[in-house]
């Protein structure tokens, strides 16, 4: 396996992606929801506290729409087109085919978090920020990013058609970030309520929100992640040969 080889096609699709209109209106909605999110919705200047958290709170609701935007096109679209069977013949392995779309998505979600930066960056004149929690934070939110988008490409290899990946992912990332609710809801038995958290994306990515960077969420998204790639080569494989 080349990374070369990834890293061609994945600067091919990021430009596919960005020369398309939905692209510019997943950076605007991102940018304004996190925005609207920390400002009105969690009245941020009147909880009188230096944290950056009720800001990266809003960046697991956020990806539940913005990751199914970036990744639906990316294996569907060659599926419904038929070009995923030249993009078969070419000199690419599957993981140089898979990793080529997760970096080109991954590269897209690090673009989406940059544009955040004037946000936490126009307020740390207002009081006394700890940067390194600001990194820590930024960095779970690279790694939730990753974790979702590998997923989503998973989803749309499995997909005959955009709205299907879109409608796939969209559900499956609702259900994984959001069913650690359940557990600070309901009284669950510690065993069953551990379960919960640990399919939770949102549960691994609170620790980084808090400027924590644990290693036991570190090791969940890195191995989520590949797992879901190394699925996603699978079904290509599968594709090839059928």
């Amino acid at each position: 396996m080349e990374i070369r080889k990834s890293l061609i096609l994945a600067k091919k699709e990021f430009f596919s992606l960005s020369n398309s209109p939905a692209f510019f209106g997943i950076l605007l909605f991102f940018s304004l929801f996190c925005s609207i999110w920390l400002f009105y919705l969690q009245g941020y200047f009147s909880m009188n506290t230096a944290s950056f958290r009720p800001f990266f709170a809003a960046f697991p609701p956020a990806f539940i729409l913005v990751i199914p935007m970036v990744t639906m096109k990316s294996w569907a679209e060659e599926r419904k087109l038929g070009s995923i069977e030249l993009l078969l013949t070419m000199p690419f392995s599957e993981w140089e085919l898979v990793l080529g779309k997760f970096f080109a998505a991954l590269g897209t979600v690090i673009l989406l978090l940059a544009l955040t930066l004037p946000v936490p960056l126009s307020i740390l004149p207002l009081g006394r920020f700890d940067l390194g929690v600001l990194a820590g934070e930024y960095l779970g939110a690279v790694f939730l990013g990753a974790t979702a988008s590998s997923l989503g490409l998973l989803l749309s290899s499995l997909s005959k058609n955009q709205a299907g990946a879109f409608l796939g992912t969209t559900a499956v990332l609702l259900f994984t970030m959001l069913i650690n609710q359940l557990t600070l809801s309901f009284s669950f038995p510690p065993v069953i309520a551990e379960g919960i958290n640990f399919i939770s994306l949102s549960f691994h990515f609170d620790s980084f929100s808090k400027g924590i960077i644990d290693t036991r969420d570190l090791a969940f998204f890195s191995i989520t992640t590949a797992l879901f790639l190394f699925l996603n080569t699978r079904v290509i494989l599968f594709r090839k040969w059928s």
